[in-house]
């Protein structure tokens, strides 16, 4: 029976939420994914997760194996996945902690394997809507219910920047994106939302702003780690409420 997937990074290396009911060992054409499927509940929905980095964070952005986390989503019935990211704000109004569902994205990586195609077997599929609209209306009519008084805003649409990591970004990279028109910057978006079009899976994504980009405010390392932990039990509200 298939159930939807929610894979994420940090600050979720574990899902200490989910009911766990099975840990999934599953290999792939293309190696095995950064940590076993598993299966089991959040808040009472049926739901697949996967740590994108490893239960240790053991693989860097660069290194991830995009292609066999999907699979491994895939082969283990995943109906669509429901990306977790954090990012940096590019956008002056996107303080930390502000939550933002991405509409489109650009994809300034290089080197990272973005494709299922082989030889003989070239797939070309349609990006002109990345994200699906049906769950990010899901996670925004969600988002928005649960949206306390003091909470940083939730912000519907954006343009996420995938940039190569593991480093962060110059103010002067900063730069040139906000002139590219993006939104948020992190690392791991693609191939991500790409590989999951060639399989068929639609993906939503919530990033969370876990610092001002570059040039954009002060950057500590410590301090994103706080508002990271901050935000997650928010993520995991809106998660379960829009899986209901």
């Amino acid at each position: 029976m298939g159930r939807m997937a929610i894979i994420a990074g940090t600050g979720f290396d574990q899902l200490d939420e989910l009911l766990l009911e099975e840990e999934l060992t599953i290999a792939t054409p293309w190696g095995a994914p950064a940590a076993p499927v598993q299966r089991g509940q959040l808040a009472g929905a049926p739901v697949l997760f996967l740590s994108r980095h490893g239960h240790q964070h053991q693989y860097a952005p660069h290194l991830v194996n995009y292609r066999a986390n999907l699979k491994a989503l895939a082969d283990a019935g995943a109906t669509g996945i429901l990306a977790v990211y954090t990012v940096g704000g590019i956008d002056a109004g996107l303080v930390p902690g502000s939550l933002v569902l991405p509409h489109d994205f650009i994809d300034y990586t290089c080197g990272r394997e973005s494709s299922y195609s082989t030889e003989g077997n070239v797939i070309h599929v349609d990006m002109t809507d990345p994200f699906d609209a049906v769950w990010r209306q899901r996670l925004l009519a969600a988002g928005r219910t649960l949206q306390g008084a003091d909470e940083p805003p939730l912000v519907d649409g954006g343009v996420y920047a995938c940039t190569q990591g593991p480093r962060l970004e110059s103010p002067a990279e900063v730069d040139r994106l906000e002139r590219d028109g993006c939104t948020v910057v992190g690392m791991t978006g693609m191939p991500e939302a790409a590989l999951a079009r060639e399989l068929g899976l639609p993906i939503a994504a919530i990033a969370l702003v876990v610092n001002p980009a570059a040039g954009r405010g002060g950057i500590s390392l410590d301090a994103m780690a706080k508002v990271a932990a901050a935000g997650r039990e928010r993520i995991i509200r809106i998660l379960a409420a829009a899986l209901q």
